[in-house]
């Protein structure tokens, strides 16, 4: 049976590709095509403006950065109320940038892309870093910051404390942690984000989508050419289902998880 072309995962893939479009306007076309079909993108292009002249009309001519992050941190946090949502955090609408902007809370990834580019308006250039399970910004090596926590300074122990925290302290600090990440690479995390959220919530077809959003942009991705089977077999697409999981151990025949996709493929063929 021939996969069904979705034309909404082709829209977002040659939008992902365009360099006329910023990683704000990607965001808020991501939640277009997956949830909110009549927002206003330029309205909250526009939201972010204002935050971002309310700033710059707040700040005086010193370029210190410490300054400016001060200043970015004291009108973000402090002033506008914006914060990391610890309270609802696997809620789905935390990945959408227009939910974040409205309701002052999101994830560490939109909080983030948030505070990087109100910073741009005082002419701070902050980059996103695809910390493993928490994304933080950068003004240089040594100045690593947590826009979840109110912009707060992060030094080696915080770092590795993230890391104990959400993995329990199987994984060591490495450098390359904090590198910079690409806005492809954040559109794709994001991405991922929301088809955790939608599979917690049984909400196949809408996990279904973003695992293909993702497999548009990065095709042998393992982890989504196996989760795309799951999510087709919990769909009821036996064939689909059977030719992704196969093309996972395919190509990660060491997988740590073989035997439960053994299983799976062996449930499958049993089942239908």
């Amino acid at each position: 049976m021939e996969e069904k072309f979705d034309p909404l995962v082709g829209e977002w893939l040659a939008f992902v590709n365009n360099p006329n479009f910023n990683l704000v306007e990607k965001c808020l076309k991501f939640a277009q095509i997956l949830e909110y079909p009549d927002i206003d993108v330029e309205d909250y292009i526009q939201k972010i403006n204002r935050i971002g002249k309310s700033l710059k009309e707040s700040v005086s001519h010193v370029r210190n950065p410490t300054y400016l992050i001060s200043m970015l941190n004291e009108h973000l946090f402090e002033n506008l109320g914006y914060s990391g949502d610890d309270d609802d955090y696997y809620n789905p609408k935390n990945n959408f940038l227009n939910e974040v902007i409205d309701k002052k809370t999101g994830l560490p990834i939109t909080i983030s892309i948030l505070y990087a580019e109100i910073a741009k308006f005082i002419g701070l250039d902050l980059k996103i870093v695809g910390f493993p399970s928490h994304v933080l910004v950068k003004y240089d090596e040594e100045v690593i910051l947590d826009p979840f926590y109110d912009g707060r300074l992060l030094d080696a122990d915080d770092l590795q404390d993230i890391l104990d925290a959400n993995y329990g302290g199987q994984i060591e600090f490495q450098p390359e942690f904090l590198d910079e990440v690409k806005p492809e690479q954040i559109l794709v995390r994001l991405t991922r984000n929301l088809k955790n959220s939608y599979v917690q919530s049984f909400v196949y077809e809408k996990a279904l989508r973003c695992v293909d959003m993702v497999l548009s942009v990065e095709p042998e991705s393992p982890e989504d050419i196996r989760d795309k089977g799951i999510i087709e077999d919990r769909l009821q697409n036996k064939e689909t289902a059977l030719k992704y999981l196969n093309r996972y151990l395919e190509i990660n025949p060491n997988a740590e998880d073989v035997d439960f996709v053994l299983e799976l493929i062996r449930s499958i063929k049993i089942r239908n």
